[in-house]
């Protein structure tokens, strides 16, 4: 029995610890607000926004130590600053399998996908698992986070190419398709970047296209990109 009362209170403590560290973090973020940007920010999915900038944000989260379980309690806070700032305090080496759910449910607009792919994704070490999956899930940002991720992952296979541009399929809204189209392009841009073998992959894969208006779109955005 004391030994369950004991457990209980150091879970409690340590509860209580996280909140007051929430708490103070999202004092430093209020004193950056900027009303004029959160009226701005009509895109937001998230219910409370200060407006802080994107560069502010990551500021203040870096100056955090790195912590799985704090960030995932920010990622439960309907707080854009917060969700941005968790994914920064998260530790990529403990996002495994059994937690891409977890992660893929808070990723609610368009700016949390290009962070988490930025901040948190990339470096997961379980990416190629994370890319087999989200690059065919129904929710179509993480499709596009995911495409996101693998422009900045550097042993993204050439022959997730494919897959890329399979992610174009759906039965999506016609900006939920165009940002997977921009996506499309980060990733095959930064493939061919590697080297001239890749770089004439990725021009065989987008010679094949032009169906559909996405794919007309990603063949004149990778044109010119595939000349330098």
């Amino acid at each position: 029995m004391q030994g369950v009362l004991l457990l209980f209170l150091t879970e409690k403590a340590e509860f209580m610890d996280y909140t007051s560290k929430m708490v103070a973090l999202l004092k430093s973020m209020r004193r950056e607000r900027n009303g004029a940007v959160a009226d701005a920010m009509c895109t937001s999915a998230s219910g409370l926004n200060y407006g802080v900038s994107l560069p502010t944000v990551r500021q203040i989260a870096r100056a955090e130590q790195k912590d799985y379980d704090f960030a995932a309690m920010l990622w439960h806070q309907d707080v854009r600053e917060l969700r941005l700032a968790a994914l920064h305090i998260a530790q990529p080496e403990l996002v495994t399998g059994d937690r891409f759910a977890f992660w893929g449910d808070g990723i609610r607009d368009e700016e949390l996908a290009e962070e988490a792919a930025f901040a948190l994704l990339r470096f997961m070490p379980d990416f190629d698992e994370l890319f087999g999956e989200w690059i065919k899930a129904e929710k179509p940002l993480l499709r596009y986070a995911v495409l996101q991720a693998a422009a900045r992952y550097p042993k993204a296979d050439c022959r997730w190419g494919e897959d890329a541009v399979k992610a174009l399929e759906g039965d999506f809204t016609h900006h939920e398709k165009h940002l997977l189209a921009r996506g499309v392009v980060a990733m095959l841009a930064a493939l061919a970047l590697r080297g001239e073998e890749d770089k004439a992959g990725m021009k065989a894969l987008v010679g094949k296209l032009g169906t559909t208006e996405e794919e007309r779109y990603v063949q004149e955005e990778m044109e010119w990109r595939l000349e330098f």
